[in-house]
C-alpha cells in the first residue's frame, strides 16, 4: 500500500467547476494558436533549438543553475574553453528534450524508459529510480511538511501507475491540459530520482502535450512562468499534500499554459518576421543564397564555419567566404576566439534575449 494515492482515485468531475472550465477554454485557445503559429516556421528544428535553449536556461534557473545566453550559445558551438560548467549542464537539458521528443515521435507514447533516458542525459549517470529515501521538504521552522515515498518498491509502483495514467486515456476522463497538471504534481511528489526531478518533470509537461497532439513540436515551456511565480508554485504544490486543494493547483497550471502560449506566440512571430525579411534580402542580394544557409543562421544564433561546411556540403574556403561576406555587410557579427571565429545572428539573439 503506497502512502501517495494514485491519480485515478480522484473524481474527474471535481475539475468541471466554472472557474476551471473558463480557464481551460482560454488556455486551449491560446495553445491551439501557438500550434498553428509554430507551423509557420518552415524548418522546425529552428524553434526546437532556439526555444529549447531558452527553456533549458529558465528551467535550470529554478534549480539555481545560472548562466547567460552568450555562454549557452558559445557552448552550443563548442568553442574551446568557452562554456562554463553551468552552461554545459543547461545544454544537456536541450539534449534531453531531443531524446524525449524523438521517443514520443517514434512510439506515440511517453514511457518510463523515455523518462529514465532524459534524466540520465541531464545528470550523466544511469542511477535510475532512486533506491534510497528521498529528501524531505521542510518549512522555514525546520519542520517536515512533506516526505516523498521512501521505499524503492513504492517508487517503482507509483511510476508504473503514472506511466499508465499518461498513456491510457480511458483511466481518467479529463481534458489533457488538466491531466498534464495532475501528472506534473504526481511526478514531483514521487520525486523518483536522486537528482534532476524538477527539470525532468518540466520536460514531461511539454512532451505530454506533443503526445496528445496539442502541439506538433515541443515549444510550450512553462519554466519562465514558474520561475516568475515560484512562491505560488511551491505553495500550491504543498496545499495539495496538506489539504487536497487540487482545483487551485490545476488553475495555476492552466494559467501558466495560457500566459506562456501567448508570450511564445509573440516570440515565434518575431522570429518568423525576421526569417522572412532576411530570406528576402539574402535571396535578392547574394548569389550564394540557399535555404540551407538561411536555416543554419536561425537554427544556430551563434554559428561557425564547420556548421556551414557540414550542413551545406561546401568546402571550408567557401563556408568562410559566405560567413565573412555576411559579416562584412553587417548581417552577422564576427568574433574571434584564438584562431577560431564564430558568427552571431545578432537580430535573432536580441529576440531570444528579450524573452527573459
Amino acid at each position: 500500500m503506497t502512502s501517495l494515492p494514485s491519480l485515478t482515485e480522484l473524481d474527474p468531475s471535481r475539475f468541471f467547476s466554472r472557474s476551471i472550465l473558463r480557464q481551460l477554454a482560454a488556455s486551449t485557445r491560446q495553445l491551439a494558436e501557438l500550434k498553428g503559429v509554430a507551423a509557420s516556421i518552415p524548418h522546425q528544428e529552428i524553434l526546437i533549438n532556439t526555444l529549447g535553449i531558452q527553456e533549458a536556461k529558465d528551467s535550470s534557473e529554478i534549480e539555481n543553475i545560472i548562466t547567460t545566453h552568450d555562454e549557452l550559445y558559445k557552448d552550443d558551438i563548442a568553442l574551446r574553453n568557452a562554456g562554463n560548467a553551468a552552461a554545459k549542464e543547461v545544454m544537456r537539458y536541450r539534449q534531453a528534450l531531443w531524446i524525449g521528443f524523438k521517443s514520443v515521435q517514434q512510439t506515440g507514447l511517453l514511457l518510463n524508459q523515455h523518462i529514465l533516458a532524459m534524466q540520465s542525459e541531464l545528470e550523466l549517470n544511469a542511477a535510475g529510480f532512486r533506491k534510497l529515501p528521498g529528501t524531505v521538504l521542510k518549512n522555514s521552522s525546520g519542520q517536515v511538511v512533506y516526505s516523498p515515498p521512501q521505499n524503492a518498491q513504492e517508487v517503482i509502483k507509483l511510476m508504473r501507475d503514472l506511466e499508465a495514467f499518461i498513456n491510457e486515456p480511458e483511466l481518467f476522463d479529463a481534458d489533457p491540459l488538466i491531466k498534464m497538471a495532475l501528472i506534473h504534481h504526481q511526478f514531483e511528489s514521487i520525486h523518483p530520482f536522486y537528482d534532476g526531478n524538477g527539470r525532468t518533470g518540466r520536460l514531461i509537461n511539454v512532451l505530454y502535450l506533443v503526445k496528445e497532439g496539442l502541439l506538433d513540436i515541443p515549444v510550450l515551456y512553462l519554466s519562465r512562468y514558474i520561475s516568475r511565480h515560484k512562491l505560488d508554485y511551491y505553495r500550491l504544490l504543498q496545499a495539495v499534500h496538506e489539504n487536497g486543494h487540487w482545483e487551485e493547483w490545476v488553475l495555476y497550471m492552466l494559467q501558466s499554459v495560457e500566459h506562456t502560449s501567448r508570450e511564445t506566440i509573440a516570440t515565434i512571430r518575431a522570429i518568423h518576421n525576421l526569417f522572412t525579411d532576411m530570406k528576402r534580402h539574402l535571396r535578392s542580394t547574394y548569389r550564394f543564397y540557399s535555404q540551407d544557409l538561411l536555416n543554419n543562421l536561425f537554427a544556430h544564433p551563434y554559428t561557425k564555419i564547420q556548421f556551414i561546411e557540414q550542413e551545406l556540403n561546401v568546402s571550408r574556403l567557401t563556408a568562410t567566404k559566405y560567413l565573412d561576406t555576411l559579416a562584412n555587410d553587417g548581417i552577422l557579427q564576427k568574433h574571434k576566439v584564438g584562431r577560431s571565429s564564430y558568427y552571431v545572428n545578432s537580430q535573432l539573439y536580441r529576440i531570444l534575449a528579450d524573452m527573459d
